[in-house]
């Protein structure tokens, strides 16, 4: 399985890699903005993606447009410091499948990721 996390802080990409170590990765990647997301998500298909909102050069939800054209299956996590309900609402009509509010509870993180895979 692979995983694509995107957030612009190192600092959240890797608690997010190190809270969701488990044997069903096998290969993560890293995009600190929403373009590298993209032409990350283009070469290797990920199977999931974590997608925060608040980014440099392209937002989270224009990213997550840009990779539901990609894919429209794509298993996307937004995961945001955004807390308002409305944020939540569009991101999960234009077709996340989850979104989690930071900070990010391991526990909540993992229990997310598991849903997205059975889904």
């Amino acid at each position: 399985m692979k995983l694509l996390i995107v957030d612009d802080s190192s600092v959240v990409r890797l608690a997010i890699e190190r809270d969701l170590e488990n044997g069903h990765i096998a290969e993560v990647d890293q995009a600190a903005d929403g373009e590298e997301a993209v032409r990350l998500y283009r070469e290797k298909l990920h199977d999931v993606i974590t997608l925060d909102i608040t980014m440099p050069r392209m937002d989270g939800l224009t990213c997550l447009e840009n990779l539901l054209k990609i894919n429209p299956e794509a298993k996307i996590l937004i995961i945001s410091a955004l807390r308002d309900r409305s944020t939540a609402l569009i991101a999960l009509k234009r077709g996340a499948r989850g979104f989690l509010c930071k900070p990010i509870n391991p526990e909540e993180l993992r229990e997310a990721f598991e849903l997205l895979l059975t889904d």
